[in-house]
């Protein structure tokens, strides 16, 4: 198995074991914004969406400052930012999700993500606001067409 199959398996693992909704979508999410894992705030910090601290800071949580690239006004910028360092993955889909909940009332895009009825509309619905690169909800469902054998076991996924 590669290293994408296994990023893929125990991060939809630790999705579901966190409740979050779609696993197997949020785990094409995870592996989109962490670079299957591999990033620096992925590593030392488990945080695998880019999740901001917030003000005051997650309860439970350290802060990790770091620059990231966004799309701002039409082209990459680099900015520093302030993340959430979690104690393991489960607890960043976990805390992914408090904030999804948290933010519904705000981002009418959650709202619609928390009320989807199948991944990929989660994913088209989450990605308006989660960032701000606007191919996002492309490029994570591009991963999931490439990897849903991973999740069936092999078996074809419609």
């Amino acid at each position: 198995m590669d290293f994408r199959s296994e990023f893929l398996l125990r991060a939809a693992a630790a999705a579901r074991a966190a409740g979050h909704i779609f696993p197997e979508h949020a785990a094409c999410e995870a592996a989109l914004e962490s670079a299957w894992g591999r990033s620096r705030l992925a590593v030392e910090a488990d945080n695998l969406f880019g999740q901001k601290q917030s003000h005051p800071p997650l309860a439970g949580t350290e802060t990790l400052a770091m620059p990231t690239q966004e799309y701002l006004h039409g082209h990459w910028t680099t900015v520093l930012a302030n993340w959430v360092k979690f104690a393991g993955w489960a607890q960043c889909f976990a805390a992914r999700m408090d904030l999804l909940r948290q933010l519904s009332g705000e981002y009418a895009h959650y709202r619609a993500a928390l009320a989807a009825l199948s991944g990929d509309d989660f994913v088209q619905e989450v990605s308006r606001s989660w960032s701000t690169d606007p191919a996002r909800a492309a490029k994570v469902l591009e991963i999931y067409r490439a990897h849903a054998g991973v999740f069936s076991g092999g078996r074809e996924v419609a």
